[in-house]
């Protein structure tokens, strides 16, 4: 399939939730493996090893990678964003738990709701829109409070918080830059491979600036969890989302995938036994709230309902 799609149909649908249960997952397994391998030395890790993945996936199906077709530009902005924001996950997951990080994260989907409108003619926020907007950040503000007065993980609690939103404000500028340079139409093996090999170099030079070591002896569920990171998540789900992005409506994936955060607060709790507070559960809600009324595009309801308003 080579055009883009103005709705999300049953496929993209399926996919999303099948990547939004793994990135929901995936804040758990990052929290495992911290106590054992440094922030970003994990986080280089798993780039490198999967954007070597993305190279041998390629070559055997014959992917052009490195040929000249003027998304260079894009392709090292979008990695350093890349790289910048899960250096800003994976450092902010050792002062806050999974459950928080991953809420914070899906502030993204707003950052992509208003950009997108200056690159995508006609994606312009109603009003109604833009109080759902609102809504969802001020619920999100008094979760973040919260970190003043109450810190239910820890003293650095809100350095965590504050990481996690900046994660999202760098994931949004990341899906943004791809949908607004020549990433557009490039290959979505490409486009992962600028940002898996970027952020990988960077990444790793982070680490050993910062005077992170690389770890010799690691336990198996360390293992378990950078196999799952660069080989299920870094690899395998992030190519089905550029696949995605590159045929469907970066706005309503963006804000489609807010089930991330559902998952990972369930599994944050059945996994690491991590608290869910009120002001967590209120800011989600609030959040999933903006979103949905995001999404609502009546003057685009022509052709049936669509997949993703339901």
């Amino acid at each position: 399939m080579n055009q883009r799609k103005d709705h999300l149909d049953t496929l993209a649908v399926g996919l999303l939730v099948g990547c939004c249960f793994l990135w929901g997952l995936n804040q758990v397994a990052v929290k495992l493996a911290i106590p054992e391998v440094p922030a970003l030395v994990q986080a280089a890790v798993r780039s490198i090893a999967a954007a070597l993945l993305v190279l041998l996936w390629s070559r055997s199906r014959g992917i052009p990678l490195f040929e000249r077709d003027g998304s260079l530009p894009g392709g090292l902005a979008a990695g350093l964003l890349f790289a910048a924001e899960f250096a800003c996950i994976f450092i902010g997951l050792q002062y806050t738990s999974a459950s928080r990080m991953v809420v914070f994260i899906y502030l993204s989907p707003f950052v992509v709701a208003l950009g997108m409108p200056f690159i995508a003619h006609g994606e312009r926020l109603s009003a109604l829109q833009i109080g759902g907007l609102v809504g969802a950040f001020a619920g999100v503000a008094w979760a973040f409070a919260g970190g003043f007065s109450e810190p239910v993980v820890g003293p650095q609690q809100l350095l965590g918080d504050a990481l996690g939103v900046l994660g999202a404000l760098l994931w949004g500028a990341t899906t943004l830059t791809i949908r607004g340079t020549r990433l557009n139409v490039a290959s979505a093996e490409k486009t992962l491979f600028y940002q898996l090999a970027v952020s990988g170099v960077a990444l790793a030079a982070a680490a050993f600036v910062s005077g992170e070591r690389w770890p010799i002896d690691l336990s198996p569920t360390a293992w378990s969890s950078l196999l799952f990171q660069a080989v299920i998540v870094s690899f395998a789900s992030y190519l089905i989302w550029f696949w995605l992005i590159r045929h469907y409506p970066a706005t309503r994936l963006a804000s489609f995938s807010l089930l991330t955060p559902v998952f990972g607060l369930l599994l944050g709790a059945l996994l690491l036994g991590e608290p869910i507070t009120l002001r967590l559960v209120v800011a989600l809600v609030a959040v999933a709230a903006g979103i949905y009324i995001v999404n609502r595009r009546p003057k685009v309801v022509a052709s049936g309902a669509d997949p993703g308003d339901q």
